[in-house]
């Protein structure tokens, strides 16, 4: 029952053919007829999934139905969330991941896998806190110097910052009030309304209470009304600040907020699953100034990072926080094997089976180097601020504002908040185009996030063309 590599290669013909032929069948960005057309196709085309006797076919029959009803995040009109198109470099390195099936709870199931994780994840803790990561000429690479433990002593840990993989940016928000939470007992959350939904509810899960919530009004976080927080409730104090919003990719003051917590002696976690990626950028890493200042920052690469799902990080400024994961578990790493030197992996997740979802990062960043990300990054940021030029000059269309990063919000000029929910639905099950929503300056906007590096100006135009057409007059 192993997995050979010559075995695979019939069955990825196989996968390949029928991922083909369900895309040509789908003929969009998502397939027709609602949530129970597809449902209906799916079944048919499924049977019945426990048979008295296996189907030869149930390979090339199951993946082209799930090809025929997915969302298809390569095409140009598929929009509406933060849900970008994998490279082919990745997903091919996800393949070995998948063959390979190594498990990063302790150092005898995933060997080679354990050391890339910690060379990735130290390289994107550089990116994000630059002032704070050491250099080789300070005494060898962060990877070397954590990896040097001779077989009668334990290694001495690292203070250069650290990343820890997730499983998205709920998981590394969920991580960093934990930390939080077990730094400084008794830890508040502070947010404003624009925060991602899993902060208040990773409060809750861990039991800190009840978060505090300040004004966005402009759709970023008010640093008057943090200052008001800040000064009048007891601490500790953790301020969430975010670097692109699900709803516009709006980017909060940080270098205010970043002043206000250290006059407050508040502690600050960013989250940038979003805008994180701008990080790569010379062009627009300036929008992210004060991001190196929190003691955790939320990474997400797969949204403006190209991965297939999951690619979750969280960086941490000071790696003595995660003192607070430390757990012991004999069969995974019991003392003395940690003392004669095999890696302790244990306390790198509240998971225990992970897979080496670190492969797919690891092979992207070296295949495309920074500026080949960043060349990725600008060119969806430039196609945004061509989408948003064109709105603005079209006289039947209202542009929100100019897009942050590459999110665009926009509505008919003449329609209600009914109309652009019912033209957003018709679209969709039609399978013409998938827009968000977003409620912004007390109304509801259309929601296009444009991920995808190959749309061009002819796919924005006919996706306004699109929504054109489907607005009552």
């Amino acid at each position: 029952m192993n997995t050979p590599p010559p075995a695979l290669g019939p069955l990825l013909a196989t996968v390949l053919d029928a991922l083909t032929t369900g895309t040509r069948a789908r003929g969009g960005p998502l397939p027709a007829g609602g949530p129970e057309a597809v449902a209906a196709r799916l079944r048919e085309a499924a049977g019945t999934i426990l048979p008295e006797k296996g189907d030869a076919n149930a390979l090339h029959t199951l993946t082209r139905a799930l090809t025929e009803g997915s969302a298809d995040p390569t095409h140009p009109h598929c929009t509406a969330h933060l849900h970008c198109p994998p490279l082919p470099e990745a997903v091919a390195a996800d393949l070995a991941t998948n063959t390979l099936n190594q498990s990063l709870d302790s150092w005898d199931q995933s060997p080679a896998a354990s050391e890339l994780e910690s060379l990735v994840t130290r390289a994107l803790a550089a990116l994000t806190y630059p002032a704070a990561a050491p250099t080789e000429a300070a005494g060898g690479t962060p990877q070397a110097r954590a990896s040097e433990p001779t077989p009668t002593a334990p290694p001495t840990h690292s203070t250069a910052p650290d990343a820890l993989v997730t499983t998205g940016g709920t998981e590394s928000n969920q991580l960093a009030l934990l930390l939080a939470r077990e730094k400084h007992p008794g830890t508040r959350l502070i947010h404003a309304e624009n925060a991602h939904h899993s902060l208040p509810r990773a409060a809750w899960l861990l039991g800190m209470p009840d978060p505090v919530v300040v004004p966005a009004p402009a759709g970023t976080l008010d640093p008057a009304a943090l200052d008001e927080a800040l000064t009048h409730l007891p601490g500790p104090h953790l301020v969430a600040a975010t670097a692109g919003t699900t709803d516009a990719g709006l980017i909060d003051p940080l270098p205010e907020i970043a002043e206000l917590c250290a006059r407050h002696n508040a502690r600050l976690h960013i989250d940038a699953a979003y805008g994180g990626g701008l990080l790569f950028s010379d062009r627009h890493k300036p929008k992210l100034a004060g991001l190196e200042t929190a003691a955790t920052v939320t990474l997400d690469l797969h949204k403006l990072g190209w991965q297939p799902i999951a690619a979750g990080l969280l960086a941490i400024r000071d790696p003595s926080d995660l003192t607070a994961l430390h757990h012991r578990a004999d069969y995974l790493n019991a003392n003395d094997d940690t003392e004669a030197g095999l890696p302790d992996l244990l306390g790198r997740s509240l998971r225990t089976t992970r897979r080496a979802d670190i492969l797919k990062i690891a092979v992207t960043l070296k295949t495309l180097g920074r500026t080949g990300i960043a060349g990725l990054i600008d060119q969806v940021c430039a196609r945004a601020e061509e989408f948003a030029h064109m709105i603005d000059r079209h006289p039947g269309f209202d542009l929100y504002d100019q897009p942050t990063i590459s999110t665009v919000l926009f509505r008919p000029r003449t329609a209600t908040d009914h109309t652009v929910a019912a033209v957003r639905r018709t679209l969709l099950t039609d399978g013409r185009a998938v827009l968000g929503r977003a409620h912004l300056d007390g109304r509801l906007w259309l929601k296009a996030t444009l991920l995808n590096p190959h749309t061009n100006t002819g796919d924005l135009t006919a996706l306004l063309h699109l929504v054109e057409g489907t607005t009552p007059q």
